[in-house]
């Protein structure tokens, strides 16, 4: 008999009370929703259509969540998955599902979150799936936890529904065929390592040099004609395969016939504003870190781009670089996950750039910043998902406003 945890409410359903149900629809965190007299009960590994066997193991004051026991009619939309650890590793919540399905349920996810989150009534174009849904990632970052002797060393990803533990990962099927073939020895080195930390994070990530692990080495990228430098452990897109068609969709939206800046806000090391040089008068752009910073004016140079300058500090202090008439500006917004500040937004909507084009990796928090641009004028006028993370819930969304 399994003993309930400390603290588990036992309303409306007692611990490992199982219940079947019909998954109805899937949250923008790619969990099954169904439903139990009208109660919400969240599933995750289960699909739209299928009725299953569910297990509650907590519940909340608005919905319970519960494991999946058994698919006891499964959807057409599901499949088997590649992965011997889905359902084990949290970090492929689509993988049991037809590469199809997953991209239609993406473009609900944004329409959604546009809607409900922001107000915000656009149409939302078909998701531009990726070349590749497997074997795409050229960067991995396994995570180990364990003693200071090899044998009893974890190295791999966080388990599904757990904060702290990790699943043992020697392969992983949405990495480059390269990044797995070096995956094993650099398990094998950390092992014998004879110091080591008890916790910590691998690197694999494969460039033009080859797979590198050292996070402090520079190396290098091609997008469409373009060579960018950066640091191994920096941020750079991990799906260079869709990457070119995502640039050239942002640089496009940008509209060189009716503006000739480019402002580049959040801009890392010169992404787009670089694959923007060509097609517009002048870019400026603006990166808070300093190794952001260096590194867009290096590629600046690599590239043998002369219109373009590169400014040091937060993405609000842009403005005041720029002295121009605004009705030839095209700002484009490429922020962290939590979205911008709202300074940023403040100062944006007082520049008043003909064109805005946001592009982020969370739509909650996009909807969000955008519903405060229309507010003050601002209409959306078109929504572009990407399919940068193939197997897993996460979507790239464009949204392109104008005023």
């Amino acid at each position: 008999m399994n003993r309930e945890p400390k603290g588990f409410s036992p309303d409306p359903y007692p611990y490992h009370h199982e219940l079947e149900l019909e998954i109805t629809d899937i949250s923008n965190l790619g969990i099954g929703i169904g439903r139990d007299e009208g109660w919400v009960i969240q599933v995750p590994y289960c699909w739209p259509g299928e009725k299953i066997r569910a297990r509650i193991y907590r519940n909340h004051p608005n919905y319970s969540e519960a494991d999946l026991i058994e698919v006891i009619t499964p959807s057409p939309d599901r499949t088997d998955p590649l992965c011997k650890l889905y359902g084990n590793c949290g970090g492929c919540q689509y993988q049991g599902a037809r590469y199809e399905a997953q991209i239609k349920w993406k473009r609900q996810q944004v329409e959604n979150s546009l809607v409900r989150l922001g107000g915000i009534s656009v149409p939302v174009n078909p998701v531009v799936p990726s070349p590749k849904p497997y074997g795409y990632r050229s960067k991995l970052t396994p995570h180990y936890q364990g003693g200071r002797s090899g044998k009893d060393l974890s190295i791999g990803f966080l388990r599904q529904g757990s904060r702290r533990a990790l699943v043992d990962v020697d392969h992983c099927p949405i990495a480059t065929d390269k990044i797995n073939h070096a995956l094993p020895k650099a398990r094998e080195e950390l092992i014998k390592a004879p110091k080591k930390k008890r916790g910590g994070t691998l690197l694999l990530r494969e460039v033009i040099e080859g797979v590198v692990s050292d996070p402090k080495l520079l190396v290098s990228e091609k997008v469409g004609d373009l060579i960018f430098h950066f640091k191994a452990g920096e941020f750079f897109q991990n799906n260079p395969y869709i990457l070119p068609q995502l640039v050239e969709y942002v640089v496009t939206q940008a509209n060189a016939e009716e503006n000739s800046l480019f402002v580049d806000a959040y801009c890392g090391g010169g992404l787009f504003g670089l694959s923007a040089a060509s097609r517009f008068k002048k870019v400026v752009g603006i990166e808070i870190s300093r190794q952001g910073f260096e590194g867009a004016r290096t590629n600046a140079q690599i590239n043998r781009i002369e219109n373009a300058q590169f400014f040091l500090g937060d993405a609000s202090s842009i403005f005041q670089e720029i002295h121009t008439d605004t009705e030839s500006v095209a700002l484009v917004v490429d922020p962290p996950r939590r979205g911008c500040d709202p300074e940023f937004l403040d100062q944006a909507i007082e520049f008043s750039p003909r064109r805005i084009v946001y592009v982020s990796c969370e739509p909650s928090t996009q909807a969000r910043d955008a519903q405060v641009l229309l507010a003050a004028g601002y209409q959306a006028v078109a929504a572009q998902p990407f399919d940068l993370f193939p197997q897993t819930r996460h979507v790239e969304n464009v949204l392109t406003l104008v005023r």
